[in-house]
């Protein structure tokens, strides 16, 4: 594979069109020189070739995607971030007493949460990014839980497990096939295409995955895209990625699974639903799980979301949805799960997806594709 990364030029700045009923973002017609230019997002190359295609895809055996560790991202109250894949299966979590401010947050937690508004819809047209506020209500679901995902729909083939070689080692995360105009496209977390200075490596996605099936095959990445934030810092807030997939037996990865929306530069403290494979104590990875309930503004060291889940490692990098439709299993990709505070593991955190999660994504899917 090539070690090689490279910064695209400026992207334009992108307006919603609707396609198939799914919300999608395409290039804005027009001046180009009076839109706003996006950040420039981080290109990676992965498999890019045919025969290294066929060797990551010859790598997966189900021996190994059975021995990956869920890779595990938490901080502390110093702000320091630990992240590798688990030992044993089991989370590594602190959990000294809460903070007088993570009791109190704790508690508004247990408030029921209202119902989201009929006339909410998301638009991607961007709008400034609004800040997190300490005193703004923070509402989350009572029983969000992590529980096994039984109701069927779209979201059992667009979400999936995501393989890879961290270190030397395998490891695990979460991702979401989402729509795009190379039809090619998954959304995850930056950990999950970069930790520790080195982007991974045998980068896969199974979509579907199922106690170990893999109904819709295993898709490789020709492509790792992040924001330049994570790539020079592994700042959190920035914690958003994407990979470009080759097709499999002449097919897209659109084509065969379908696309989630996605959407940016939306307003916060949204009822949600997050979903991911947990694969760390007491989670194995072998199923879709997810939590729901509204969204609150992280208070402490990031401007991410927040989500009362007790979803574990693996879970990394699965999608977070607005206007999530139970009945079809279909909504709009506007997070994903990041990480956890080692004292507070009844919450998961998710970046706000702003212009920089907009370039990543607008990069990733004019992408060519072979």
């Amino acid at each position: 594979m090539h070690p090689k990364t490279r910064r695209l030029l400026p992207v334009a700045a992108v307006v919603p069109i609707a396609a198939a009923g799914v919300l999608l973002t395409a290039p804005a017609s027009g001046d180009s020189a009076a839109r706003p230019a996006l950040p420039r997002p981080i290109v990676h190359d992965a498999a890019d070739t045919k025969v290294e295609q066929r060797d990551v895809k010859h790598y997966w055996t189900a021996a190994k995607m059975a021995a990956a560790k869920p890779l595990i991202l938490t901080r502390n109250r110093n702000g320091r971030t630990t992240a590798a894949p688990s030992t044993g299966g089991k989370a590594v979590m602190i959990k000294p007493v809460a903070p007088a401010a993570v009791r109190r947050a704790a508690a508004a937690a247990d408030e029921p949460t209202p119902a989201p508004s009929p006339s909410e819809s998301p638009t991607a047209t961007p709008t400034p990014s609004p800040s997190p506020s300490p005193s703004a209500p923070l509402l989350a679901s009572r029983s969000s839980g992590g529980a096994p995902w039984t109701g069927g729909g779209a979201i059992v083939r667009t979400e999936g497990r995501v393989f890879f070689t961290y270190q030397g080692r395998t490891a695990s995360c979460s991702g979401t096939a989402v729509s795009s105009a190379n039809k090619s496209v998954v959304v995850t977390a930056g950990h999950c295409v970069k930790l520790g200075g080195a982007f991974h490596t045998n980068w896969v996605f199974v979509p579907g995955y199922n106690a170990g099936s893999r109904p819709h095959g295993t898709w490789v990445a020709t492509s790792l895209l992040t924001t330049p934030q994570w790539n020079s810092s592994e700042d959190m807030n920035y914690d958003m990625a994407a990979a470009v997939v080759a097709p499999l037996d002449g097919k897209r990865l659109v084509d065969v699974v379908g696309g989630q929306g996605v959407a940016f530069n939306q307003g916060r403290r949204k009822q949600m639903y997050a979903f991911g494979y947990p694969a760390a104590s007491p989670y194995d990875g072998s199923r879709l799980t997810y939590c729901s309930g509204r969204a609150f503004d992280d208070f402490l060291l990031s401007s991410d979301h927040g989500l009362t889940c007790d979803m574990t490692g693996g879970s990394s990098g699965g999608g977070w949805f607005v206007n999530f439709n139970e009945s079809t299993g279909t909504g709009t990709v506007n997070s994903v799960n990041s990480f956890k505070y080692n004292f507070a593991s009844y919450w998961m955190f998710g970046p706000y997806f702003g212009n920089e999660a907009q370039a990543v994504y607008n990069a990733a899917q004019n992408e060519n594709v072979t």
